[in-house]
C-alpha cells in the first residue's frame, strides 16, 4: 500500500511496548495509535530510547536492538491488523551520553534513513554540542535534535539552535511545549524557535500512557491563531514525510512574532481552553 501523503506525520514517540518508559504492552500501543489516528496522524516513526555509548559495545548493542526489534515487530503486526491505513515505522531516540555514536546499524536510524534523532543527557546542553552535530553530519548522517526547548538553561542562550543548524543539524519541537506541558519557559522557548524560523519538525514525544495527552490539537490551535497554518503544514506533514523518504527538510518561514499583550492574551485563551477541557 502506498503511503498516505495527505495525513499528518509523527517522528518522535515511544510506542514500542515494554522497552522503555513508553507503552507498556501491545494494547497500550494500539490505544496510542488509535488516539493518533483520531488526531489525523497516520504515518508514525516511533523512537525508543537508546544510549550512544551502547553503540560502541557490539554485543550489548545487538542484545538491545534485538529486544526492540522483537517488540516492534509484534506491535507493528497488531497495528497493521487494527489500523491498515497507518504506516508504522521505527527508529531510536539516541541519548548522546558520549560525544560519538556509531549509527551504522539502520535499526538505530529513523525509518532506516540517514536521519538520526538525538537528545542531550539529563536535559542539559553539553559543551561543544555543535561540534557533536558536525561530526554526525560528517559521517554522512542527518542529526535531528529533539525538543531543544526543554533543555535547562536554553532560554539563556537560545542562539544555540542556530549554531546546531549551522553545524548541519535539524530541529524537532514538541507539541506539548506550546500548550504549557513543560512549563512557561519551555513554552516561550518553543514559540521563540518558531519565530526565528529554526524549527524543521513538530512531533508528539508521546509516551503511550492513557493518562498522557498528545497535544497535537492544542498546539495547532495556538499556532493557527498566530497565522501559522502553512508553517504547520510544513512541520507536521511535508518535512516529516520527506524525512521518511530520506530527503532533507524544506525551509520553514518564521512564525509572525506577537507583542507582549497578544502573547498574554494567547496564554489566557490557552488556559481557558484547558480548563474547559478543549
Amino acid at each position: 500500500m502506498l503511503p498516505d501523503t495527505t495525513s499528518l506525520v509523527d517522528i518522535h514517540s515511544h510506542l514500542v511496548p515494554g522497552v522503555d518508559d513508553g507503552a507498556r504492552d501491545v494494547a497500550s500501543t494500539l490505544e496510542s495509535v488509535e488516539r493518533m489516528v483520531f488526531s489525523r496522524i497516520r504515518r508514525i516513526v516511533t523512537t525508543p530510547h537508546i544510549q550512544a555509548s551502547l553503540t560502541h559495545e557490539p554485543l550489548r548493542l545487538e542484545e538491545r536492538l534485538s529486544e526492540v526489534t522483537e517488540a516492534f515487530d509484534k506491535a507493528a503486526a497488531a497495528v497493521h491488523s487494527s489500523f491498515p491505513e497507518v504506516e508504522f515505522r521505527r527508529g531510536h531516540e539516541v541519548m548522546m551520553d558520549v560525544p560519538e555514536a556509531d549509527f551504522s546499524d539502520p535499526r538505530i536510524r529513523m525509518a532506516g534513513t540517514v536521519f538520526v534523532l538525538v537528545e542531550w543527557p539529563r536535559l542539559q546542553i553539553p559543551p561543544g554540542s555543535p561540534r557533536v552535530i558536525r561530526e554526525i553530519r560528517d559521517q554522512g548522517y542527518r542529526p535531528v535534535v529533539a525538543h531543544p526547548e526543554r533543555y535547562q538553561g536554553f532560554s539563556r542562550d537560545p542562539s544555540i539552535v542556530r549554531r546546531w543548524r549551522d553545524a548541519g543539524g535539524y530541529i524537532q519541537v514538541n507539541y506539548g511545549s506550546f500548550a504549557g506541558r513543560y512549563g512557561t519557559e519551555a513554552q516561550d522557548a518553543a514559540f521563540g524557535i518558531l519565530e526565528g524560523g529554526d524549527a524543521d519538525y513538530l512531533a508528539s514525544d508521546f509516551h503511550g500512557h492513557s493518562r498522557l495527552r498528545i497535544y497535537r490539537k492544542e498546539a495547532w490551535a495556538v499556532i493557527e491563531e498566530r497565522g501559522g497554518q502553512w508553517i504547520l503544514e510544513a512541520l507536521c506533514r511535508s518535512n516529516p514525510s520527506r524525512l521518511i523518504e530520506g530527503q532533507e527538510p524544506l525551509p520553514v518561514p518564521p512564525l509572525p512574532a506577537s507583542g507582549h499583550l497578544e502573547r498574554l492574551r494567547t496564554k489566557m485563551r490557552r488556559t481557558a481552553r484547558r480548563l474547559g477541557g478543549g
